[in-house]
């Protein structure tokens, strides 16, 4: 019996080095087509490890959309990108069904929705009607068209990205919507070095033309496995629960965090843990992923007007010590 346990120990970790290998050799490939954004790129992968979805907010020309084609290039996905504008209609995203005559019978033809790795490109510059196309897809990872259910390809990712509130002709995702993201994400503009080699260097996009894959789809969806078998203790799940006790009574924030909230935070913190070569998630998992997983569900008191949620999620780790 303690043979097959030690066995056991031993297949675990030598799985666990190669996953890293694996990640490590993806962020490495992106480091050099999104310079100087390591993290970012780390919190992106994360996302989609964790099963969930990315949202990036940011000016336009940071490098959004290379990011969204950087994942699905060298993830090996298939990937669609879907320009938002104000006049886009639902059909548009998810499909429709064509009447055939000779069959006497409806076709369905599938939208752009229908790929691995969407991009939602500047998502809050179309109507809340077409925005809640996504809701289904992103939660159930299926479409329903007139009463037929038709399944999503595995795995899938929607990478949005959403222009400042404060620009023109924009409209805000309302709360429940931006739940349904799992990490929101800003990308920001580049130290003086790695803007000198952008400016140097050849266009992004031949260089992504020619990046091979590094990963297979079913290896990306091994790893999305491998990340829910991360074990947790008891004494983690405490500091999990108390954090999200502590945004429920604290006066700067207008309304605590939900459970689905730290569900969130537990499956990016086992992402993280897989890509640190961990075996069980530690504190320094949840605090590294802390902030893009509650930035966008924190709302500020009136009290505090002026806080963002960067400083509201610093004060939240401040607050709350480690066990």
């Amino acid at each position: 019996m303690q043979t097959q346990t030690t066995a056991a120990r031993q297949e675990w970790a030598s799985n666990l080095a190669a996953a890293r290998a694996q990640l490590d050799s993806v962020i490495a490939a992106g480091s050099g087509i999104i310079l100087g954004k390591e993290r970012e790129l780390r919190l992106s992968l994360a996302c989609l490890l964790a099963r969930g979805h990315l949202l990036i907010e940011d000016l336009p020309g940071v490098g959004k959309t290379t990011l969204a084609q950087l994942l699905a290039c060298s993830l090996g996905l298939s990937f669609r990108r879907i320009q938002f504008t104000s006049d886009l209609l639902p059909a548009d995203i998810l499909g429709v069904s064509v009447y055939l005559r000779d069959g006497h019978r409806f076709e369905f033809h599938p939208g752009p929705i229908f790929a691995q790795v969407v991009l939602a490109d500047e998502v809050n510059r179309a109507t809340p009607r077409t925005q809640s196309a996504l809701l289904e897809a992103m939660e159930e990872t299926q479409v329903t068209m007139e009463g037929v259910t038709h399944a999503l390809p595995r795995p899938f990712f929607v990478v949005a990205t959403q222009n400042p509130s404060y620009q023109v002709g924009t409209y805000p995702l309302p709360e429940s919507q931006l739940d349904r993201f799992l990490m929101r994400i800003e990308i920001g503009y580049p130290d003086t070095a790695a803007e000198r080699q952008l400016l140097k260097g050849r266009d992004r996009r031949e260089l992504l033309a020619e990046m091979p894959a590094a990963l297979s789809a079913e290896q990306v969806i091994a790893l999305q496995a491998q990340v829910e078998q991360i074990s947790v203790a008891d004494a983690l799940l405490d500091y999990l629960q108390a954090l999200l006790e502590y945004s429920r009574r604290a006066t700067e924030l207008g309304s605590g965090l939900s459970p689905r909230a730290g569900l969130a935070m537990l499956r990016a913190a086992r992402a993280w843990a897989l890509m640190s070569g961990r075996r069980a998630v530690v504190p320094e998992d949840v605090q590294a992923v802390l902030p893009s997983v509650v930035g966008h569900r924190l709302q500020r008191s009136d009290r505090e007007p002026g806080v963002g949620s960067a400083e509201l999620a610093a004060r939240l780790i401040g607050a709350v010590p480690i066990p």
